[in-house]
């Protein structure tokens, strides 16, 4: 990220429907100050656009979404740093599960983020690269990073089908996100999460899904969507190290294969390990941003 005049920095989490991208979202939003969360569900086409399998809408493949208006938000917010004013967000409207990480961690976090973006610190030198103080100045409002507006802030998008290897999704991969964390889940716990869902706000009202829609529709979808990623694209085995390293793609250790010593897969990994993983690389990342910026 060599462009100076850039206003954000993106960060995308996607995954399978029901692994927490949204609840990690907007955990990260509440620790990192300056931060704002753009959803993909707000680029859904209209139903009457919407394609049709066994008999039902299809709401969880590429052509039910407009990525051309989403690559419009992004390149919005990477030269502004605001969400787009264009973009009637209906995804915070959506209730979630109930978050299972404990006030304890998400404190414990804050008070890491609030030290790592204190002036002379590494997330102050890249929020707030304007900002300068010296030992015989007094303290300015700059030096404080909730009481200043920063020279960049952060965006989190969200969504089930960020990253692919082909258009058009490889300009959204490639070029538009800074960041990339990939969230797992096996079939049997997105199925219940998902069906424990009442449903979704839409542009046109609510949307439930009918019986069956997670085996008709969203598990098949994801699996021919996401198997590149995947050993022997088996979407319930361990993520390709050689993938990710390509896409630059972050994942939690546990679920990456060819790992000497790795135990048997367990894709549904604990919120609270997710949180405070994501916390802790994103720190690192964003330093590794700051250097080259």
């Amino acid at each position: 990220m060599a462009d100076k005049s850039r206003k954000a920095i993106i960060v995308g989490i996607s995954g399978p429907s029901s692994s927490g991208k949204t609840t990690l979202a907007r955990l990260l939003r509440d620790v990192f100050p300056h931060t704002f969360i753009l959803h993909e569900d707000d680029f859904y086409r209209p139903e009457t656009e919407l394609p049709s399998k066994h008999g039902l809408l299809d709401w969880d493949c590429a052509e039910a979404l407009n990525f051309d208006d989403m690559s419009r938000a992004l390149e919005h917010i990477r030269a502004e740093g605001t969400f787009p004013p264009f973009v009637d967000s209906k995804e915070d409207q959506n209730t979630i599960g109930k978050c299972t990480v404990s006030p304890s961690a998400i404190t414990a976090a804050k008070a890491r983020v609030a030290s790592w973006m204190a002036p002379g610190q590494a997330g102050h030198a890249l929020f707030f690269p304007s900002s300068t103080t010296t030992p015989s100045s007094p303290p300015s409002s700059s030096s404080n990073p909730s009481a200043a507006p920063p020279d960049l802030r952060l965006c989190i998008l969200d969504g089930f089908l960020l990253f692919g290897p082909e258009p058009p999704l490889r300009h959204i991969t490639d070029d538009l996100l800074d960041v990339k964390f990939f969230l797992t889940v096996s079939r049997h716990r997105a199925t219940a999460r998902r069906e424990a869902r009442d449903g979704y706000v839409t542009l046109e009202g609510f949307w439930a899904d009918p019986p069956g829609y997670v085996d008709k529709i969203v598990w098949p979808n994801y699996a021919e969507s996401h198997a590149w990623l995947f050993e022997d694209g088996d979407v319930e085995k361990r993520l390709r190290a050689d993938v990710l390293k390509d896409k630059e793609i972050l994942a939690l250790p546990d679920v990456i294969g060819g790992l000497e010593g790795a135990k048997e897969i367990n894709l549904d990994v604990d919120m609270q390990v997710t949180f405070e993983w994501a916390v802790d690389t994103l720190m690192r990342k964003l330093e590794e941003i700051a250097k080259v910026r």
